[in-house]
């Protein structure tokens, strides 16, 4: 079953006092970035309730970054077949995260960012996307790559309005959301 809340201030919350550490961390890598993506990111967006962080360092700085990471124990999982960034388990249960090293500038790291910042300013996009969470939330039976493919249109609704990609991204995007692909299976093996 997938799990879908309510957006709650404690995400921002939980977020700073994650990003202080990852950043504390970070203090060596030139230009590392912590962000909160995902749909915890977003004031009044309903979401999973696991956090989204992408450290956001230039292709060079990768391997001091994840160093860095594994320094303060997180257990690094390699890229999970997404070129560009690499995957980290956290140390600690809480608050639940997903925590990525991402190299700057890639299409994932951009959609991630797209997505954020459009559904922070436009409140109907939002409210599309959390009705669209929340009906598939109350399947019982629902699993993660149904549940990714089923909001693959709103999402790809979001990032045509953020303007942020070219026809041939987006369709490299829809595919990584299609469960059928090949790049969608390599991410979630």
């Amino acid at each position: 079953m997938i799990e879908v809340v309510d957006w709650s201030p404690v995400w921002a919350v939980d977020f700073e006092r994650v990003a202080v550490d990852l950043r504390r961390a970070l203090a060596t890598v030139p230009g590392a970035r912590v962000e909160h993506v995902g749909s915890t990111s977003v004031p009044g967006l309903a979401a999973k309730p696991i956090l989204d962080i992408d450290v956001i360092v230039e292709r060079v700085e990768v391997p001091a970054a994840v160093a860095a990471l594994v320094g303060i124990g997180y257990h690094h999982r390699g890229d999970l077949g997404v070129t560009g960034r690499e995957a980290f388990s956290a140390p600690d249960a809480s608050p639940r995260r997903h925590v990525y090293v991402c190299e700057a500038g890639t299409v994932n790291v951009r959609n991630h960012l797209a997505v954020r910042d459009t559904l922070r300013v436009r409140d109907d996009l939002r409210d599309a996307y959390a009705e669209v969470k929340l009906s598939l939330a109350t399947d019982p039976d629902l699993d993660i790559d149904t549940y990714i493919a089923r909001k693959s249109a709103v999402v790809q609704r979001v990032l045509d309005a953020s303007g942020e990609f070219s026809e041939d991204e987006l369709a490299a995007i829809h595919r990584l959301n299609d469960p059928t692909s090949p790049e969608a299976t390599a991410c979630r093996t």
